[in-house]
């Protein structure tokens, strides 16, 4: 959440916690096992039952998942990824961290998601892997991007950190590509306060990727045998239990999600001024927010003005996304300016994030669309 937002009267997130995760982060507390116990492994079971992989590996934010994803590959200085410009940052700050580089294509003007038709024309000889970003709970177009991958040999990985629970013609969001990762931040479809999970059917990536997160460890090593350079990126029984009692939760919580986005599509549908993310045919989002698109009349400075005013009335509200290539250090490292990506950009600077969590009243969610409208 933004520090301003505390000064909101309906925010624009907030986590969806009850006694019982309550109860399960105190029980934990009890005992002596606070890290590297049993917590961490139930919650990575579960995890991956729930999204039909082989593994799952759980880490200390989705970040974290997306380095040891690209370390655990062997992507490396002088290779490339093919990703979306149309994501938040770490999705290309993890190609950065290993000294590869990041390769934007456009996206579509109506899922927001990558555009697999422009994909292809983007691969080059250091091509190895393309990083398809799940936005907003919205699945990727999945079919054509394997395609192309299988034709080049390249792997996919797939950020599904605001998907959750979202399906691919029948394929849970995370499962589809060469390694999936979710991220938990507290306006997560679940919260583990921090937290982020690698899920992957192939055993190697599984290994590399629990070595890694753990100093580099190996399965069978003692503490002080480090197989590998690794980083500190574990998850603590503390987080694994409150991970625990939200997946117990998940279908709730995800039902009342749907509940809220379904009473704004409602109360906007008239609305000729605003749209919403295009939902492809035979796929289920995973509503993580909702984002509404200004018409094309609208500039980025009438956008900014609503943001403003909605603040000034209590009402929670943001821009999703800034475009990663018009940062100042994407800028400046690889000269990006201003039509690089047009659609990319179209998009970026008409869009709203409302309000969009489980505590939200049909009230609260009147005074939004009322209030959006009327400025308008």
């Amino acid at each position: 959440m933004d520090a301003g937002e505390l000064h909101m009267e309906i925010h624009l997130a907030r986590p969806d916690i009850t006694q019982a995760e309550i109860d399960a982060v105190v029980a934990v507390l009890k005992t002596d096992s606070l890290s590297l116990g049993p917590k961490v492994p139930e919650f990575e079971q579960q995890f991956a039952a729930y999204c039909g992989t082989k593994h799952a590996v759980s880490c200390c934010s989705g970040t974290a998942g997306l380095h040891l994803i690209v370390r655990a590959m062997g992507i490396g200085p002088g290779d490339e990824v093919i990703t979306t410009p149309f994501s938040f940052i770490a999705s290309s700050n993890c190609i950065l961290f290993e000294n590869a580089r990041p390769v934007f294509v456009d996206i579509d003007p109506q899922t927001w998601n990558i555009d697999p038709a422009r994909i292809e024309a983007a691969i080059t000889p250091r091509t190895k892997a393309i990083l398809a970003v799940d936005v907003f709970g919205q699945v990727a177009d999945f079919d054509p991007i394997r395609a192309i991958a299988r034709k080049h040999n390249l792997r996919i990985i797939e950020d599904s950190c605001e998907a959750l629970g979202a399906r691919y013609k029948g394929r849970p969001a995370g499962s589809i590509g060469d390694a999936g990762v979710f991220g938990f931040y507290p306006n997560k479809q679940i919260t583990t306060g921090e937290g982020g999970m690698v899920v992957t059917s192939d055993d190697r990536l599984a290994e590399l990727c629990r070595s890694l997160r753990n100093q580099g460890r190996g399965a069978a090593g003692g503490w002080l045998a480090h197989e590998r350079m690794g980083y500190n990126f574990r998850l603590s029984d503390i987080n694994c239990a409150l991970g625990l009692a939200q997946l117990s939760r998940v279908k709730e919580i995800l039902s009342t999600r749907e509940r809220v986005a379904r009473m704004y599509t409602e109360r906007l549908a008239g609305e000729s001024r605003v749209s919403v993310q295009r939902i492809l045919p035979d796929c289920d989002i995973s509503w993580f927010v909702f984002v509404v698109r200004l018409e094309d009349r609208y500039t980025q400075a009438d956008r900014d003005r609503l943001l403003t005013k909605l603040r000034e009335k209590g009402i929670g509200c943001n821009n999703y996304f800034v475009p990663i290539h018009l940062q100042p250090f994407f800028r400046e490292q690889f000269g990006y300016h201003e039509g690089s990506f047009p659609i990319c950009e179209a998009v970026a600077t008409r869009t709203i994030a409302l309000p969009f969590h489980a505590r939200l009243t049909e009230a609260d969610i009147d005074t939004v669309v009322s209030e959006l409208t009327r400025l308008l």
